[in-house]
């Protein structure tokens, strides 16, 4: 910090610091921009605007980095699990061995809901989107753990956090058993969290279920990489919603809502149905030129991002893992063909390079849903069990924060000036 920026508006000048982070680029500190000149910056999208400090999560698109405090995400996806990384999102440093257990065992025994909430379930059509229950169930959470709603309570928010991590995995599994008509399945407290979810979503009273090592750490690889990512459109809802004092299981539900959102969380769905209706590799370049034309309403899903201007390091990751569940279960999907081709040309051809389109976290990621035999239905539900540690790290981190306010952005109005109101029989 040292720097100014200036800002002339009606003759008037007015001087801003300019804030500098550890990582990333520098920041024009204009809280008091209103105060002095009378204006608004306008940043539809928030796109040039940073609206809180964090050190959670860091993002240079230009070069395709992700960072968690710091680890690189490629590091963290083939050398860690989905616990050490919750655990890290939380804290902030890697746990040694004895806070790993007792992390992990705080995790494995909230995993259970509260029998009553099963209830809840029978409420919804069968028919209903898993995203639409997850909304409400969530959500209704309030309303059966009184014990973890003060936000002012630092023991009541560590309880919130913990529980939210834990049921989530239950609630998504119920979700999908609720809409295939088969009974719900408790957890087992000796089981990981991946193989836990796995359990509950596949197995059947009928017969045992064996988790398929290779198809758990794929999992975990998918939990990983969607755990947290920045302020993106649900992280930054949770924040809004918190910034009122809302407990923090409706602050979750507001999040899940927004990530519903097919701009968002139902991207990797997109992805895969446009790599099925490609269907064969043969037809990649009448899609190709497709996509070029700028006449052609089709689009290549799973490429490029909003933030990223290179390749996603989370897609490299999940490549590699798509080819290792396919070759495990023995399924020769002639769509992972088509990715492979389709990425090949993506990092090589002049029009995507020029465009920046490189393949994304979404690209993959339905690939290996499918092959475990997820529904598309529930691949955003995926979405929204991962991200609930990164909500919640941010959600904390956010709380505890002496700087923060209520969310209130101003806006650009352009609706009509002050009027007289006209009596209904004078019109």
């Amino acid at each position: 910090m040292g720097d100014s920026a200036k800002l002339e508006i009606g003759g008037k000048d007015s001087e801003y610091k300019v804030l500098s982070g550890s990582v990333g680029p520098d920041v024009i500190d204009i809280r008091k921009l209103y105060a002095n000149t009378g204006a608004f910056t306008y940043d539809p999208g928030f796109t040039s605007t940073a609206s809180c400090e964090s050190k959670i999560t860091f993002i240079d698109g230009d070069q395709g980095v992700l960072l968690h405090r710091g680890y690189p995400i490629d590091q963290l996806a083939e050398q860690s699990n989905f616990m050490e990384v919750s655990y890290l999102l939380l804290n902030g440093e890697l746990p040694s061995k004895s806070e790993l257990e007792q992390f992990s065992n705080h995790i494995t025994r909230h995993t259970m809901v509260h029998e009553q909430l099963a209830q809840f379930y029978r409420g919804f059509r069968r028919d209903a989107h898993p995203m639409a229950v997850m909304c409400g169930v969530v959500g209704a959470l309030s309303a059966f753990y009184h014990d973890s709603t003060d936000i002012s309570d630092p023991h009541q928010r560590l309880v919130a956090s913990h529980r939210l991590i834990a049921k989530i995995p239950t609630i998504a599994a119920m979700a999908y058993k609720y809409s295939v008509g088969q009974p719900f399945v408790y957890p087992k407290n000796n089981l990981s969290y991946t193989g836990n979810f796995l359990n509950m979503t596949f197995s059947v009273p009928a017969e045992e279920y064996e988790i398929d090592p290779v198809v758990e750490a794929a999992m975990d690889k998918i939990f990983i990489l969607h755990a947290d990512h920045e302020q993106n459109a649900s992280t930054s809802t949770v924040r809004l919603a918190g910034s009122s004092g809302a407990n923090p299981f409706a602050c979750i539900a507001a999040g899940i809502a927004c990530l519903w959102g097919p701009a968002h969380g139902g991207a990797n769905e997109a992805a895969l149905n446009m790599l099925r209706e490609i269907g064969h590799i043969d037809r990649i370049p009448e899609y190709i030129a497709r996509a070029k034309n700028k006449d052609d309403p089709f689009r290549l899903m799973g490429f490029g991002h909003r933030v990223y201007k290179n390749y996603d390091p989370r897609a490299k990751v999940l490549g590699k893992a798509a080819t290792e569940v396919l070759n495990k279960l023995g399924k020769q999907d002639p769509i992972l063909d088509v990715a492979r081709k389709l990425e090949e040309i993506a990092l090589t051809d002049p029009y995507f390079i020029e465009k920046k389109l490189y393949p994304n976290v979404d690209f993959y990621s339905g690939v290996i849903l499918s092959a475990i035999g997820f529904p598309t239905t529930m691949f955003t539900v995926l979405f929204a069990l991962a991200r609930t540690v990164g909500w919640v790290a941010q959600w904390n981190e956010m709380i505890a924060d002496p700087e923060q306010k209520i969310g209130r952005p101003r806006q650009l109005y352009t609706g009509a000036a002050q009027r007289d109101y006209v009596p209904l029989a004078q019109r």
